[in-house]
């Protein structure tokens, strides 16, 4: 394939002297909006159309385009939330752009459409984004997400008549919505109206929770809870299952939080604080006489559970399960049983425990996978999730008495899954770690194979199994699939997370770069078959893996990465990151964030792979500039190598609420890029 000709970026002379170190900007005029910068535009506009032309020419596009529609046309389903005899759950019926929200009455009831922003007419890209059924189930109230933005819009819905309310919300950003017990109302949060009315990428602060009374408008809406000496925090409301306390979980955007508890049974509601540090996490399974269930991290690095009594001025707080081997990551109230999920080496287990902290058994999974399962307080039946990679999304209905499930919903896939190999492997990073991943492959594929690697690394999140078609179309074309679970994740606890953030993230690098290194090493890539992929945090795991190991690499897809750690906290949502990678501002951090941050470790002179970062014009979280800066350096530093391409989708965002026509349409590009490079024959 021929070399292609960059269009002219402008490099400004821009250096600046940080904690006595001179750093080079020379793309900062990148940052500024393309809607509202016709250079930012322009240079938009040139580069997609290389890359359009380069996407156009490659074998496998219409090939994984044409699979990924038919793995992608079966039903899709929610565990349903339940609010006496009336349930509530998500559907698509194959195709679908969107998400559509069901009611049916009675578990055995015909499904009746609620919102359906399939049906909306209009050239703006609408999903449904928080949802939540008042306590009697009469209304809903639901956000609306718009181009894939994170700002939402609140509407109101009567279940029984389908129709809307006035009720409209707005400034509404990173919220939960909570209906108090008498329904005459919903908790929210959001910010301050200004932070609309400044520039699309400017960082936000002020956020507040509030409490808005049906029929009034929102200038009505009643001040709850805010934090005006602490600006930077987000706050998120929540009601207890019983409908008498309100929990208010306050956090600078990582895994801690502080807590406080409103009364709501008191005539005048205050705020009392029962965790007043940010130094562990607290998350609200549910009350029981008069105390808070609660999932801790507090004195215990794997989560233990405990109970928060609230009848007296000084809430105590004592241990139901205490912390045990394994990483308890999430606690669900079922009649009188907490249902605990733990993962042992990333894989799903559930048990049972009394109210008082008793074990009272476990339940046993379908297979290896990952189950989710909710909590319902108020029932014997609850519903969960299981998935794994060659399982799709299926729920279960559960009996809390017998500890038996059976099938509630379960779709029928143009697939045929019994081909599929799943298997984990250990392997050892650079400090002597063992670090699990898994491996899916086709039965019929040995020896080495091409194969994508995929990795996230950040925020204590795990890749736990679970199903994507995509993936299926990979393996189905005779690639293999590999997830590792490198440090930064939550995968072993808090412990497994702290090794990969702050000045410890190199460490996520080191593991991501130990996969691959493992996998040609055990035959099961060739030296030029190894494609990297990863999105938002693991965006920028691939870019700085990519920066300091490209002899490792025929391909690499970095994903709404972020990717100039040291301006990330201008932006949006950026400063919320800070617990996670530490502060560019702050000398502490500084030299850590200058010496992995993609942007500014692209060297001329090296030979990179072949590079294709995707974006999206309307993604407020992770900013497009950081994408377009990172591009911008990789074809500077090496114009006559691999192609190193951005491609940017209208009218979407991060990721959440992307219709399926546009996720099919990206996920064939990036695919059809990896096969090219890496050596896939694709058919």
């Amino acid at each position: 394939m021929n070399h292609l000709v960059y269009p002219k970026t402008p490099r400004d002379d821009l250096v600046e002297t940080l904690f006595g170190k001179q750093v080079s900007d020379p793309y900062r005029w990148l940052e500024n909006d393309p809607a509202e910068n016709s250079d930012v535009a322009a240079w938009v506009c040139e580069q997609q159309a290389l890359t359009e032309h380069h996407l156009s020419s490659l074998p496998g596009r219409e090939v994984f385009r044409q699979r990924l529609i038919a793995l992608e046309n079966y039903e899709k389903f929610t565990a349903p939330q339940v609010r006496g005899e009336w349930y509530f759950h998500l559907r698509t019926s194959g195709l679908e752009d969107q998400r559509v929200l069901y009611i049916r009455h009675g578990l055995d009831g015909l499904d009746r459409t609620l919102i359906d922003p399939n049906s909306l007419a209009s050239d703006i890209n609408m999903a449904l984004a928080e949802w939540s059924p008042s306590f009697d189930g009469q209304f809903v109230a639901y956000a609306f997400q718009e181009n894939g933005s994170d700002w939402r819009t609140i509407n109101v819905i009567n279940s029984m008549t389908g129709t809307h309310l006035s009720d409209k919300l707005k400034w509404v950003r990173f919220t939960t919505i909570s209906w108090a017990a008498d329904c005459s109302g919903f908790f929210y949060s959001r910010f301050p109206a200004s932070n609309l009315i400044a520039n699309s990428t400017s960082a936000l602060s002020s956020h507040a929770v509030y409490f808005h009374a049906l029929g009034t408008d929102q200038d009505q809406d009643r001040l709850v809870h805010s934090t005006p000496d602490q600006a930077e925090l987000l706050h998120f409301a929540e009601v207890s299952n019983s409908g008498r306390f309100l929990v208010i979980s306050s956090t600078p955007g990582t895994q801690t939080n502080s807590c406080a508890i409103v009364d709501l049974d008191e005539k005048k509601w205050r705020v009392k604080e029962v965790v007043n540090h940010l130094d562990s996490e607290w998350t609200l399974v549910g009350d029981f006489d008069g105390a808070l269930i609660m999932l801790t991290s507090d004195q215990a690095e794997r989560r233990r559970v405990v109970a928060v009594a609230l009848l007296s001025e000084s809430p105590a707080i004592r241990t139901l399960v205490e912390e045990k081997e394994a990483a308890l990551v999430k606690a669900s109230l079922v009649a009188d049983r907490l249902i605990l999920t733990y993962l042992i080496d990333a894989k799903c287990e559930l048990r049972r425990y009394k109210l008082d902290g008793t074990p009272d058994g476990e339940i046993h999974l379908p297979g290896l996978g990952t189950a989710i399962f909710e909590s319902y307080p108020d029932s014997i039946e609850a519903f969960f999730t299981f998935m794994s990679f060659n399982s799709p999304d299926t729920i279960y209905r559960y009996d809390v008495l017998a500890n038996t499930y059976q099938v509630w919903a379960a779709p029928t896939l143009n697939a045929d899954l019994a081909g599929l190999v799943v298997e984990q492997r250990f392997y050892v990073s650079q400090d002597g770690t063992q670090v699990p991943m898994f491996l899916i492959r086709n039965a019929r594929v040995h020896g080495s194979a091409p194969t994508l690697l995929q990795a996230y690394g950040g925020f204590g999140i795990s890749m736990v199994p679970f199903f994507d078609p995509a993936l299926l179309a990979w393996v189905e074309q005779g690639g293999i699939a590999a997830i590792a679970n490198v440090r930064g994740g939550g995968e072993y606890g808090k412990a497994w997370h702290n090794a990969g953030r702050l000045l410890n993230k190199q460490t996520t690098f080191d593991d991501l770069a130990a996969a691959a290194v493992y996998l040609r090493s055990e035959g099961i890539v060739s030296a030029d078959g190894l494609a990297l992929h990863g999105e938002s945090n693991g965006g920028l795991s691939v870019a700085a893996v990519v920066n300091q190991h490209p002899e490792l690499f025929a391909a690499a897809l970095p994903a709404v990465g972020v990717m100039d750690m040291l301006r990330y906290t201008q932006f949006t949502g950026g400063y919320l990151w800070v617990g996670e990678f530490g502060d560019p501002q702050n000398a502490d951090y500084f030299p850590t964030l200058l010496k992995y941050s993609p942007y500014h470790n692209v060297t001329s002179g090296k030979l990179y792979p072949a590079v294709l970062a995707t974006t999206a014009d309307t993604d407020d979280r992770v900013v497009p500039a950081h994408s377009f800066k990172y591009i911008a350096a990789l074809q500077a530093a090496e114009p006559q190598g691999r192609p190193h391409l951005v491609r940017v989708e209208s009218k979407a965002g991060h990721g959440s609420g992307k219709p399926t026509k546009q996720a099919v349409a990206e996920k064939a590009d990036k695919w059809a890029f990896a096969a090219y490079w890496t050596g896939l024959e694709v058919d």
